[in-house]
This record gives C-alpha cells, sequence and structure tokens, in this order.
C-alpha cells in the first residue's frame, strides 16, 4: 500500500481505542540506520532466472535498493565489497559484504508459497550469498532512476 493512499491511516488506527490523532509525514532525511542497507542487481535476479528456469519475483530479495548494472552480468555487484558507491546526487554507501541468505528467499511474496529450490540455487551456486550490504556514509535522497557511481 502507498504511503500516500487515503485508507492507510484508518487501517493503521482499525482496533485502537478512541479516536487517536494519526498523521503520516514524508521526509527526506535517511529512513535506513546506517547498516544493513540491502542492495541487489537486477542482472543477478536474470541470472538466477536463468540458472533455475524460472521467473522469479525482485522483491523476494527484501533490498532496499534494487541496481540496474546494465550490461553487467549478474552478480556483479560482489565485486564491489570494499568499495563506496555514489547514488544520486548525494548518498555515499560503503559496501560492505555479501548478503548471506535465508530461507525467506523461498517466499512468493504474492502468495506465501514456498520454493525451497531458491535458496538451494543459491547455496549451491554462489556459496549462499546475492546481493550486498552496504553502509551509509553520506546521507542522501535516493530516487529510482539515480545514477550510481563507484568511487573507489
Amino acid at each position: 500500500m502507498a504511503v500516500d493512499d487515503p485508507v492507510l491511516p484508518d487501517l493503521l488506527r482499525d482496533g485502537l481505542d478512541g479516536e487517536p490523532a494519526l498523521s503520516l509525514k514524508r521526509s527526506d532525511r535517511s529512513m535506513t540506520d546506517c547498516r544493513p542497507l540491502s542492495l541487489f542487481s537486477v542482472q543477478t535476479g536474470q541470472q538466477l532466472e536463468q540458472e533455475m528456469g524460472i521467473d522469479l519475483d525482485l522483491r523476494r530479495f527484501r533490498a532496499n535498493i534494487y541496481l540496474d548494472l546494465d550490461s553487467s552480468p549478474g552478480f556483479t555487484e560482489d565485486e564491489f565489497v570494499g568499495r563506496e558507491l555514489g547514488i544520486g546526487s548525494k548518498a555515499v554507501v560503503s559496501i560492505l559484504e555479501r548478503d548471506p541468505r535465508c530461507k525467506m528467499i523461498c517466499l512468493d511474496l504474492d502468495t506465501a508459497a514456498q520454493n525451497p529450490e531458491v535458496l538451494k540455487k543459491v547455496g549451491r551456486g554462489h556459496d549462499g550469498k546475492c546481493g550486498v550490504y552496504g553502509a551509509v556514509l553520506v546521507e542522501g535522497t535516493v530516487r529510482q532512476g539515480d545514477p550510481i557511481r563507484l568511487l573507489n
């Protein structure tokens, strides 16, 4: 549900006694603590789809930021470990480590159906890791389509 959906405040109030005041505010400040910030490339998702022969909804990887690395191969984000990325006009993220995966990636977000083959593929083919974790060094607003730059 979108944060600006007019139904959201009513749903959040449901079950509360009385009429508590409730409002939603947009902030231009960081909405993520310094860690973990999860980044996952579209290309990594495409590679896993090819390896498994099925469609995978990228949301199952629950990343904070999905990277489109153009013509790069899957798992290119692994090469960013130990380096810094500039995202948008201001944000800087230090890439700390590859993201070790748990069984949550087996769940389809729309149906809750489980496919344990997803975790098995990541475990056997990619050391149980896909995507990367980062720490925010310089806070900034990140928007869809913002440029991504390797800084060092």
